[in-house]
């Protein structure tokens, strides 16, 4: 099975599974995401850390084409880490992203201070969307179970997500990495508008984490709001088997097809 994205040093060939459903020349934005939080988590730490923050801006539609990889650490702690990530195609950049991590540690908490229960019905017992293959290469890749609502139609949604495919050739798919897979759905989640009629394209993603999330499968519970005047929020609680654990915001760019 070939991944998504073969990385050699800085340099990455990408597989045209990386489409997404408004171009079938530009990547779905999970790709990229999973790319940038792979090189962030590969950025030396002083001490142990876990990704707290990850925000992502696409600068520009991301080609299914060669990508360039540049990092920096922008602040260097004992208890966090700041560190830039870009992709360039064809020297341009396409993508901008911050990542935060913070120090791990062991914190005997209070017996009140607990996850969030998900009282939504688990992926075996959800809805399988079986047709979502069809709107990109890349969300083949990805199984959906549907929870409440349906993924793509109008109205909030809360859908659970597995990345069944490889992501970076050689290597194992991190829990970040499939929390900000996860999230870049989050539009098609709680879509608001429908789909047929409207483009609602993201222009950034952050995904914010209390933990790291358990397991493969990840649950989006989303709601949307729509202005007026072409921009829009979607919106998603993180959660996975033992509970909540995070929320990720999408700006979007609303326009009539």
């Amino acid at each position: 099975m070939t991944a998504i994205y073969r990385v050699d040093g800085s340099s990455v060939v990408t597989s045209p599974d990386a489409a997404g459903p408004w171009d079938r020349r530009m990547q779905h934005g999970s790709a990229p995401a999973s790319l940038v939080t792979w090189a962030a988590e590969r950025i030396p730490t002083p001490v142990p850390m876990n990704i707290a923050r990850v925000t992502i801006d696409l600068m520009r539609p991301v080609p299914v084409a060669p990508l360039t990889i540049a990092t920096e650490i922008l602040r260097e702690g004992r208890k966090i880490q700041l560190c830039e990530v870009k992709l360039l195609a064809e020297g341009v950049q396409v993508v901008g992203a911050t990542v935060l991590k913070i120090k791990q540690r062991s914190l005997p908490l209070p017996d009140d201070v607990k996850d969030l229960p998900v009282t939504l019905p688990s992926p075996e017992d959800s809805l399988v969307e079986d047709g979502h293959a069809a709107t990109s290469p890349f969300a083949a890749m990805v199984s959906m179970r549907a929870a409440r609502g349906r993924f793509g139609q109008a109205g909030a949604g809360a859908v659970w997500f597995r990345v069944d495919h490889p992501l970076i050739e050689g290597e194992a798919i991190s829990q970040a990495m499939r929390a900000v897979v996860a999230a870049d759905f989050s539009n098609g989640t709680a879509s608001t508008l429908d789909f047929r009629a409207w483009t609602y394209i993201n222009a950034d993603l952050t995904i914010s984490l209390a933990r790291q999330p358990v397991g493969e499968w990840i649950l989006l519970d989303g709601e949307s709001s729509i202005g007026p005047d072409g921009a829009g929020l979607a919106m998603s609680r993180l959660g996975d088997r033992q509970g909540y654990f995070g929320r990720a915001v999408q700006s979007l760019v609303i326009e009539k097809r």
